[in-house]
């Protein structure tokens, strides 16, 4: 399905331009959206899933978040392309710049409305973090994100929901359970599913937990002001 935003070049608070999947909202603004890509690269997949919050009403930003070290990085789900953005995410590229991009970002959409962030994967990881970091969010919705736990410690300044799979063997339940410990005011949903399970790409794909999921990120930003 061909996408209809476009590639932008935005400067980052660095200096760097990197490239941003841009998409307008269609019909009456609701809000600005930051989605945060998966470890696979801002790809066909993700500027879909832009334009379909744009249908919603979002004018919607996608930052390539890699663009400083691999250019353009689009990858497959092929187990090499898995392994080189593995590579990519863990060695090659600094989390915390990830951070400053996403809030740039947000930046640049805050003075027409609110402001709302979601992410997968990866991204999922950026989105907590950002909704503990940021004061510029009014909610977020992080999908499976791998380094969730980890910072459980900190606790967002907006409204978050998050969303994993119990089938999902990279992020084990007792983690996801420390998070919704720590965060009785976080909605920590699990769903039948594994890894992944938003993206129609992946062998994880589980239609009805990609529904849901889905539904429950358009209540949550149209409760805070979307």
């Amino acid at each position: 399905m061909p996408t209809r935003g476009q590639m932008i070049r935005m400067q980052m608070s660095d200096g760097a331009e990197i490239g941003v999947y841009h998409v307008g909202p269609t019909g009456e603004r609701r809000g600005g959206l930051v989605l945060i890509q998966e470890i696979f690269g801002v790809t066909e997949h993700i500027r879909e899933q832009c334009d379909l919050f744009a249908d919603l009403g979002y004018e919607v930003l996608a930052p390539a978040l890699y663009d400083r070290e691999v250019p353009g990085f689009e990858a497959s789900y092929s187990e090499t392309d898995v392994q080189r953005a593995i590579q990519v995410a863990r060695q090659l590229h600094d989390f915390e710049v990830s951070l400053r991009d996403a809030q740039t970002c947000i930046d640049a959409l805050k003075d027409k409305g609110p402001v709302f962030m979601t992410g997968y994967c990866y991204g999922g990881s950026v989105t907590w973090a950002m909704a503990c970091w940021s004061k510029d969010l009014a909610a977020a919705s992080g999908y499976y994100g791998g380094m969730i736990p980890a910072m459980s410690d900190r606790t967002p300044n907006c409204a978050t929901i998050l969303h994993f799979g119990e089938q999902d063997h990279g992020i084990p339940m007792e983690g996801v359970r420390k998070v919704a410990e720590l965060h009785p005011e976080v909605a920590v949903h699990v769903y039948d599913a594994g890894h992944g399970f938003q993206s129609d790409r992946r062998t994880d794909y589980h239609e009805p937990s990609a529904k849901l999921a889905r539904e429950r990120t358009l209540a949550l930003f149209r409760a805070n002001g979307g």
